[in-house]
């Protein structure tokens, strides 16, 4: 199957077969930069860019901005749950339906680049502290019926920045 460029500009996250601590330890450097990158990268747009979709069909820059803050906050809960659970069932979202909400379609985008300032923040003092036995701790998607081991998540979520920053830069 052939991957949309526009909708997966930077392609599909895929894990090494061996995740290492220097790529946890990149991984982590990816989230703790996130923040400053999508602040730098928001510079000078307009509204009439925040509300261009960054591709036919796809969110606006202000939702994929929004949508990035709703993830991590959630993925940062999910992190703590698996550390301090047996293997948790997260709860699922709708990010499509929380995209479309009056505070993902309309709220000033600050908020979101804010809170996920903070977000990261301790997010990643909580990651810098693991002990290599934390990255094996869990929690399972029942959606896609997968478990999720920790540094496979942080990966996922590593890739996630970089891929809707991509999105936003490519609205600009």
């Amino acid at each position: 199957m052939e991957i949309n460029p526009l909708q997966y500009p930077i392609g599909k996250f895929s894990a090494p077969e061996n995740i290492t601590p220097e790529i946890r330890q990149a991984w982590i450097q990816t989230l703790a930069d996130f923040p400053e990158k999508l602040q730098e990268a928001i510079k000078g747009m307009s509204e009439e860019s925040l509300a261009k979709p960054y591709r036919p069909g796809g969110w606006t820059a202000r939702q994929v901005i929004h949508h990035v803050y709703d993830s991590h906050m959630n993925s940062f809960i999910r992190f703590k749950m698996a550390l301090t659970e047996d293997k948790p069932i997260i709860k699922a979202y709708s990010e499509a339906d929380w995209a479309n909400l009056p505070d993902g379609n309309e709220a000033p985008i600050e908020w979101s680049i804010e809170g996920l300032k903070y977000v990261h923040l301790r997010w990643v003092y909580l990651l810098r502290t693991f002990q290599e036995s934390d990255w094996k701790n869990a929690y399972t998607n029942p959606e896609r019926g997968i478990t999720y081991p920790l540094d496979r998540a942080l990966g996922i979520y590593a890739w996630h920045c970089d891929h809707h920053l991509a999105h936003v830069l490519s609205v600009k």
